[in-house]
């Protein structure tokens, strides 16, 4: 969803600035129906690089390094990660000690950047009872059916559980899939178990043995094969820990081998629906590589990202890593559907020209007097006292998105008392027949009536932020005032946007969106008739 970006701040505590995206964060956590037991942490992570001797490493094999994180386990000992799976813009985990976990990734610009939350609990039998000991808690497996409930795969006492909800209690299965670790060794079962667009695919943690490591259903009956890694992971016996598949029927399968003498290796195979196995990277030292377990796809604009996870095993001599990476050969060049369609408006209403002079040149607006006379009105009063002068824009929120550069700028008043006024009462775009797109300015605001010298210039179209009157969510149903349009100077609010930006500032979800350096706001004043 289209996360509003707009700053809020408080008139009341005045303890300093809020985010509206704190508040959106929270409601995106109630949208995804956290389970009820769900401990929550904000973890302790470090950034971390492809490759630790050259930070400018970025590529390997056909995968591009989209920034990755080390998660301290802390005191509730995160980790033991053994499957991953995406859902809801969120990571969903099981682990080896049998709970879950729910990480909310940050990225800035399409990078991992930080784990922000997790949540946790434990799994319960079919008693609701919590798992105990390896041969009841071993979870290795992780996927969503297509009814939305959640597969788990066990090891020692292999079986495949299903959940209507994480925190729930459990369901046993028949499914016949369960057949490829019947006489698996305890610790050598169903490593993976994903959704494919033909039905379920699983894998067993073993390779080059009488029995085929991996099955799947096919035309209401299943198949045997064998998927071996490629060398020189082959020599080392590497064996598959997790797998997932994209909509396009290419399922992804991740291998992992480990020795004391040669340490950790990985590699990622693209495994067609004719289950021919295409090699995409081979993970070898000096790469940052530790025990990888975890696996799933996220497909997104055209793109196809793979986040992998590693299982530290509760262990000081390992880590916990969550990294991500695009497939450049799964890219698509799609066309973006048109932002929806309103019938075109032929009249000419009034409207009066401002320059906002920037220390990187100028930008012209029309502001709408006519359509938003109450929001244009306080812009002019600010423009005319003065009150712009010698503020700046301070914030480039970047969307991952085509087209490109896509986001927004902000700048004003950041809630100065000595340049401040009065809020201004709303002027929803559903009432003034406005919309957020490419050029538009739009007010800040917390709520509505609080709207005074902050605002923001749109880089593309970014019609959620309208009003939507059928909604039940407060901001949503309010949206946000638009009350101009750039007229000339896209290059010079795109040039802001591409500012550098410090990757320490900002709170929660703007972290890594307050621009380094501010460019000034030299001076806003009204465009006269002739130009002058």
């Amino acid at each position: 969803m289209g996360a509003s970006p707009l700053v809020l701040r408080s008139a009341v505590d005045n303890k300093g600035p809020m985010t509206l995206n704190k508040a959106l964060f929270a409601a995106l956590a109630c949208a995804v129906a956290l389970p009820v037991s769900a401990q929550g942490v904000l973890p302790q992570t470090t950034p971390i690089a492809l490759d630790q001797s050259s930070d400018n490493e970025t590529i390997v094999g056909d995968l591009i390094y989209r920034g990755g994180v080390i998660v301290e386990p802390g005191e509730q000992e995160i980790g033991g990660i053994s499957s991953l799976e995406w859902a809801d813009d969120k990571l969903f985990a099981v682990t080896d000690d049998g709970r879950w976990l729910i990480m909310t990734p940050d990225e800035l610009d399409g990078r991992l950047v930080d784990i922000i939350d997790i949540q946790s609990g434990p799994l319960r039998s079919t008693k609701g009872k919590r798992l105990k000991g390896k041969d009841e808690a071993d979870s290795e497996a992780l996927t969503r059916a297509d009814d939305g409930s959640w597969l788990v795969a066990f090891e020692h006492d292999h079986r495949i559980w299903r959940y209507p909800d994480l925190d729930g209690d459990a369901q046993e299965t028949d499914l016949a899939i369960s057949d490829l670790a019947f006489d698996a060794a305890d610790n050598s079962g169903m490593e993976t178990l994903t959704q494919s667009t033909e039905g379920l695919l699983a894998c067993g943690e073993w390779t080059g043995s009488d029995m085929p490591n991996c099955m799947r259903e096919r035309g209401g009956g299943l198949v045997s094969f064998e998927v071996s890694p490629p060398a020189p992971l082959d020599e080392r016996r590497g064996v598959p820990t997790d797998a997932d598949c994209a909509s396009d029927g290419t399922c992804y399968i991740l291998f992992r081998s480990y020795s004391p003498d040669q340490g950790n290796a990985a590699a990622i195979i693209a495994l067609s629906s004719a289950n021919e196995a295409i090699p995409l990277a081979i993970m070898l030292p000096p790469l940052t590589l530790d025990n990888f377990e975890g696996l799933t796809v996220r497909e997104e604009y055209g793109r196809t990202f793979l986040y992998l996870a590693s299982d530290n095993n509760f262990s000081d001599r390992q880590r916990t890593l969550v990294m991500k990476f695009e497939v450049q050969s799964a890219r698509k060049d799609i066309v973006l559907p048109p932002p929806p369609s309103t019938e075109i408006d032929s009249a000419v209403y009034e409207t009066v020209l401002v320059v906002i002079e920037t220390t990187l040149g100028e930008i012209t607006v029309a502001l709408e007097t006519e359509r938003a006379p109450i929001t244009a009105s306080n812009f002019l009063r600010y423009a005319d006292e003065d009150r712009f002068d010698g503020t700046v824009f301070y914030r480039a929120m970047r969307l991952n998105r085509d087209p490109r550069p896509n986001g927004l700028i902000q700048g004003g008043t950041q809630w100065d008392p000595k340049r401040i006024l009065a809020g201004i009462a709303h002027e929803p775009t559903s009432i003034t027949g406005l919309s957020h797109t490419s050029g538009a300015l739009s007010m800040a605001m917390g709520e509505p009536g609080t709207a005074n010298g902050d605002f923001s210039i749109m880089l593309q179209d970014q019609v959620g932020l309208d009003a939507q009157p059928d909604s039940d969510e407060p901001v949503w149903k309010n949206g946000y005032a638009v009350f101009g349009y750039v007229t000339e100077g896209m290059d010079v609010v795109t040039a802001i946007h591409s500012a550098k930006v410090d990757p320490d500032k900002g709170e929660g979800w703007m972290k890594g969106q307050m621009i380094a350096d501010p460019v000034t706001i030299i001076d806003v004043r009204r465009v006269s008739p002739s130009g002058d």
